[in-house]
């Protein structure tokens, strides 16, 4: 008989107040606002290791949400991602604290170059012993382009042509500057790296060129574990080629199981096992002792939530200034250079802006989970099994509490229905998610 498949868990993030479920900052018990304190991360650290989650996914945007009638004014406001913090500077006050928990950092291809930023995730991976992963992301906000001088973001498919081009340059750099044995620490002999095993590595690619040698001696992984989400036709390319956590969207197990063997599909056309990655899926929990308690707890949040916060979130992400329709008005979802798996449900299902609010009680668009421990793990092995995916981006509701509350109730029923590990495996973040090493093997290395 086939062993269970046990569930990988992110908690999904971002250095920000508002991230994915909006208006919950006004809650009385939350602390988002204490973002810019670097005991508010310390602490999450440890509380995600009690619960031996696999990783924090941190999210992060360059531009603002200004779609939504044209403006900043409600994004301020609701603190919809504005301020926002760089997540990268957060992962080693949180390693420092932890000894398996992983860190997957979102940074996009669009506005760092890929030599300076070499060096910066080899030094997270030093200093974390290998527990770094790099969620690629490529942009969609017009904002951002125009804040880094351009007029306006590049085509939806061409941002993944540049991101080909940009990973290609990457791994250059991490996996052939140096040699295996290059660092030799040789204080006798006065030799610390062998000048003969270091290389300058040349990449005349599409949209980057560079000569150069890395700049930091190799890293327990080398390259980091590579996260991506993307669900449009381009984007699943670009992930069968280079993901090894996918992170999707999905309203329901069906959805997921669609998803999910599309994106399998795709890595074994493009030369790899179908299990050569991870899929996860966005994910929001309320859990209490009992049913009861959960519906309570929702039932408060709610009271808080920001519906109209969440749609201008996706406003954004589809690129639709919703605010011009009325409730009950049909919406045009026409093309648009954003997220396009975005408006893909919505489009097919002819959502209007009462339904899509509807479906925002809680200020977010992720499923949602609420009940006891043992309902919610139930569910949730209901979508790894029938969604055929591997794990979770777990969202936060209500901060701290929200952690601490699936750590207490929820775990429990994972682990003693024999879906959720007992204890942290060794190894590098890598290992600990595939367990066939530290190395990338896509890259041949």
């Amino acid at each position: 008989m086939t062993a269970a498949k046990p569930i990988l868990l992110n908690a999904f993030t971002m250095n920000c107040v508002g991230h994915i479920n909006h208006g919950l900052w006004t809650h009385p018990r939350d602390r988002s606002a204490d973002y810019t304190k670097l005991s508010h991360w310390t602490d999450l650290a440890r509380t995600l290791e009690a619960g031996l989650f696999d990783a924090v996914f941190i999210a992060d945007i360059v531009g603002v949400y200004d779609v939504y009638g044209g403006s900043i004014d409600l994004t301020a406001r609701e603190t919809i991602q504005l301020p926002v913090n760089d997540p990268t500077l957060l992962v080693p006050a949180m390693a420092a604290v932890t000894q398996h928990l992983g860190f997957g950092v979102t940074v996009n291809t669009a506005v760092e170059h890929p030599y300076t930023f070499a060096r910066r995730v080899s030094t997270l991976d030093h200093l974390t012993d290998g527990r770094i992963g790099w969620n690629i992301v490529t942009g969609y906000l017009d904002s951002a382009a125009r804040a880094v001088g351009r007029d306006a973001m590049a085509e939806h498919d061409e941002r993944y042509d540049r991101a080909d081009d940009y990973l290609a340059f990457l791994t250059k750099l991490w996996e052939t500057s140096w040699e295996d044995g290059a660092v030799r620490r040789d204080k006798a002999g006065r030799v610390y790296a062998d000048p003969g095993a270091i290389h300058e590595i040349q990449h005349d690619g599409p949209y980057y060129q560079g000569r150069g040698t890395h700049l930091s001696e190799p890293s327990p992984q080398r390259t980091p574990v590579l996260f991506q989400a993307g669900s449009s036709g381009r984007g699943q390319r670009f992930a069968a080629r280079h993901a090894e956590c996918v992170f999707i969207s999905a309203a329901d197990p069906d959805a997921a199981r669609r998803i999910s063997r599309e994106l399998r599909a795709a890595v074994v056309a493009a030369g790899r096992r179908a299990d050569d990655i991870k899929i996860f899926v966005g994910l929001s929990v309320v859990t209490g002792a009992t049913d009861g308690e959960a519906q309570d707890l929702l039932e408060d949040y709610v009271s808080h939530a920001s519906p109209e916060a969440g749609l201008a979130h996706f406003a954004a992400g589809s690129g639709i200034d919703f605010s011009v329709y009325g409730l009950d008005d049909e919406i045009s979802y026409g093309p648009t250079n954003a997220i396009q798996s975005t408006t893909a449900a919505a489009r097919r299902k002819g959502l209007t802006k009462r339904q899509l609010l509807d479906g925002l009680k809680l200020g977010g668009r992720y499923p949602l989970l609420v009940g006891s421990g043992d309902t919610v793990a139930e569910e949730m092995i209901r979508w790894i099994d029938e969604g055929e995916i591997d794990g979770f981006n777990l969202t936060r509701t209500v901060a701290p509490e929200c952690w601490h509350d699936f750590t207490r109730f929820v775990v429990p029923a994972l682990q003693a229905r024999g879906r959720y590990k007992t204890a942290y495996g060794e190894g590098t973040l890598r290992h600990k998610l595939f367990g066939l090493g530290d190395r990338r093997k896509a890259f041949g290395a």
